[in-house]
């Protein structure tokens, strides 16, 4: 289906984020305009400093903009209180990062049950890691998993509680490439069976042929949108 003819999860319209240290200015974000398609797959590329992850933190609820707009399902989250925008990333956005920040002293199921503990309407911690293909490793504790286990334990503790949209700033950017390929089939799975609105931000532009549509920014803003005819499995990777 042509995008034109989806609906908008997130939209982020005129995004502008400027940091000031002392008297310089960084222009991370220099008015972008953004749409995360409802049950998408979707691939952020871009070098470091493009402005990549500030753009996902602010459509995500974690920053704000300098000016500019974000609206999740009509409403402006550019006018929300710091309350409203906990929230929203509570009950709406599951978050994974480059580096897994598990709690070492808990099991893989007591890391995904601390999520869906505050979620309204929560998978269970095993089901969950089943669908990240854990479900055998339930009772480990980070220290007995492997790098990539461990991403697929942040994963179900991100999609746990049901979020609409799930972000992934460089999920795959500690591991090694067939790890990486792994943590990928576990993101396409929950994309294909949740049905979750799912973003990934990249460097590495061989990960851009398993999404339906590439945005690549420079500088601050998107250069290039793409949506490929087909998306290929992850295990059809080369890097």
């Amino acid at each position: 289906m042509s995008t034109k003819q989806r609906e908008a999860t997130l939209s982020g319209r005129a995004l502008t984020k400027v940091y000031k240290t002392g008297e310089v200015e960084v222009h991370a974000l220099r008015g972008v305009d953004i749409d995360l398609y409802t049950g998408e797959f979707m691939v952020l590329l871009g070098a470091s400093g493009s402005g990549k992850s500030t753009l996902l933190n602010i459509v995500g609820g974690l920053d704000v903009p300098t000016a500019g707009s974000v609206v999740f399902r009509g409403k402006e989250l550019n006018r929300a209180n710091s309350g409203e925008l906990t929230q929203f990333r509570r009950s709406h956005v599951g978050f994974v990062f480059q580096f897994y920040n598990l709690i070492p002293s808990l099991t893989a199921s007591e890391n995904v049950a601390l999520v869906t503990e505050i979620a309204d309407n929560p998978m269970e911690p095993a089901a969950a890691l089943e669908l990240v293909g854990l479900g055998h490793r339930l009772d480990h504790f980070p220290s007995q998993l492997s790098g990539g286990e461990q991403q697929r334990v942040a994963i179900a503790r991100a999609i746990a509680k049901r979020p609409n949209v799930l972000l992934c700033d460089e999920p795959t950017g500690a591991l090694d490439s067939k790890t990486g390929i792994i943590v990928l089939e576990a993101l396409a799975s929950v994309n294909r069976e949740l049905g979750t609105t799912t973003a990934v931000i990249t460097h590495n532009a061989v990960i851009a042929d398993t999404a339906d549509r590439v945005i690549r920014m420079a500088d601050g803003r998107i250069t290039e949108v793409v949506e490929n005819a087909q998306r290929l499995d992850p295990q059809q990777l080369e890097w």
